[in-house]
């Protein structure tokens, strides 16, 4: 229904009611469809249009308070009957007010509320159906296009995925290449190499589908020795992973932004804790590093983007089965991680 239809359906469906109305009441009894009390018609006809009005203004507000239309036959039926009920009661006070104010003549006294309700009550609910179906058709319309947004939003991501794939490919392909021309003897730099390419092929086959957590364990293990090759030698570093863990679920790369956080911002006495535990069908995962006492950092500065992200992944992916906790208290940076697998 556009605007303008939707302005004036109001006031031609009132004048729709009322001659309803008149053509039932008059016609029987072989009086014009006026009569002689010209100005009561008026008064009443009037009454009835701004009660479409008003009728089409609150429906339209229920509607707009709710998130979307009943869809099951029970929901609408009750909707149904509320409506009618409404009516009931509005139609007869109002009726019972205006005739005893003089605005209105009820000559045939229950005969003419009788009438009345059985004229305007149905046209109502016709009316409600009529703007249920426009409400409805709208909701759709805009769950359509929403999901036509979704699949847009979904190729262009796909397509981003596809271009960027490229690089990982060929900074794989120049690690092999560089690995093979470095001297025999330098065993360094080929283990360093060696982690790189295994942290390189994990996350770039194995980011876009759920693992088992043996596989991440693995991941996060060559990333430790990988960030243990470049740290200085006093750092002290203790980690632990379940034993129990092994073949549950998980969607990967989720815990390492938290060890990432860890290496990079370790300070002070230089101490990183790193511990994979199962308990009670939850994975938990808590990370702490020592940081300097002389500066710092809050935590909003401390978390950065990775952590920033590995929010909103998880909202995405555990919605409402995770909690991140982070605490920065006696130069012990925290983080614990706990999520409730598939």
């Amino acid at each position: 229904m556009n605007s303008i239809l939707r302005r004036i359906f109001p006031f031609l469906y009132g004048i729709v009611m009322f001659a309803a109305v008149r053509i039932i009441t008059d016609i029987p009894k072989d009086e014009s469809l006026w009569g002689d009390q010209r100005s009561t018609h008026i008064f009443s006809q009037l009454s009835s249009i701004i009660s479409c009005y008003l009728f089409d203004l609150i429906c339209r507000f229920y509607f707009k308070k709710k998130e979307k239309p009943a869809q099951n036959s029970l929901s609408i039926l009750k909707e149904y009957g509320v409506v009618c009920l409404c009516m009931f009661i509005f139609l007869n006070v109002h009726m019972y007010i205006w005739s005893h104010l003089g605005f209105v003549f009820l000559g045939n006294g229950l005969a003419d509320y009788v009438i009345a309700n059985v004229i305007y009550i149905p046209l109502f609910l016709i009316y409600y159906a009529i703007i249920r179906s426009d409400v409805t058709y709208k909701y759709h319309r805009e769950q359509e296009s929403q999901l036509e947004k979704v699949k847009t939003m979904q190729l262009e991501t796909e397509l981003k995925f596809l271009k960027a794939q490229y690089h990982p490919h060929f900074l794989f392909n120049a690690l092999n290449t560089v690995y093979f021309q470095v001297h025999d003897e330098n065993n360094t730099a080929k283990q360093t190499i060696e982690l790189l390419s295994d942290l390189l092929r994990y996350q770039l086959y194995d980011k876009n589908q759920k693992v088992d957590i043996s596989h991440e364990i693995e991941y996060l293990d060559s990333y430790i020795r990988f960030q243990r090759l470049r740290m200085s030698d006093r750092l002290v570093l203790k980690y632990y992973f379940d034993p129990l863990l092994s073949t549950q679920k998980i969607h990967p790369l989720l815990f390492q932004p938290l060890l990432e956080n860890a290496f990079k911002y370790v300070g002070g006495e230089y101490r990183i804790s790193i511990d994979l535990l199962l308990s009670d069908n939850k994975i938990s995962l808590t990370v702490k590093n020592s940081v300097a006492s002389i500066t710092v950092p809050n935590n909003r500065q401390r978390e950065g983007i990775g952590i920033e992200n590995l929010k909103r992944r998880l909202e995405i992916l555990y919605p409402g089965k995770f909690s991140l906790d982070i605490t920065n208290k006696d130069n012990i940076f925290s983080v614990t991680l706990v999520i409730i697998p598939d």
